[in-house]
């Protein structure tokens, strides 16, 4: 039986005040490119889950990675779009599994998804949407939790990055 669910959320737009290609450089360094070789060799090897988290910790440094970069600009461009933008999918396969365990569509919502474009200052502007509310829409207080924590690990990334966004993702505790 097929089912319909409809929810709210909230999207984060963040202007930065950082040049653009400051702050994506900085956002990358901040939350690296995921390396699956490791875990790769730890499901190959029968290795456990401890020590993907070992991995996980090694590769997420203010536990976050990237597992894609979608670079928009130069398509964009073609259609004669100035504005500088790049997506991310951004997230951690360890904190996944924490929502993963209650209910698989989490998924829906990890990675979470992001977007920096350039203003008309050449300054970036950081948006997504909150993920308290993604992982909230779930109905499932441990999965809610997770969001909160979420909420609370993109504050501190965006820190690392030069960016105070406690006020933005201010009120996320349910």
């Amino acid at each position: 039986m097929t089912s319909q669910y409809s929810h709210t959320v909230t999207r984060i737009d963040i202007p930065t005040g950082i040049a653009y290609d400051d702050f994506v450089a900085a956002f990358e360094k901040a939350a690296p490119a995921f390396d699956p070789g490791p875990v790769e060799r730890i499901v190959e090897t029968g290795g456990s889950w401890d020590d993907v988290r070992a991995a996980v910790a090694a590769n997420a440094p203010h536990d976050m990675v990237r597992y894609a970069r979608i670079n928009t600009t130069p398509l964009f461009g073609t259609a004669g779009h100035t504005t500088r933008s790049v997506e991310y999918l951004t997230g951690n396969h360890v904190i996944a599994e924490r929502m993963f365990r209650h209910d698989p569509r989490a998924l829906l919502y990890a990675p979470l998804r992001m977007l920096v474009f350039s203003d008309g200052d050449g300054n970036a502007v950081f948006t997504m949407h909150r993920p308290s509310d993604e992982f909230g829409s779930l109905g499932i207080p441990e999965v809610t939790t997770v969001g909160e924590d979420l909420d609370r690990i993109v504050v501190d990334l965006l820190r690392v990055c030069g960016v105070d966004a406690s006020e933005a993702f201010a009120g996320t505790s349910r």
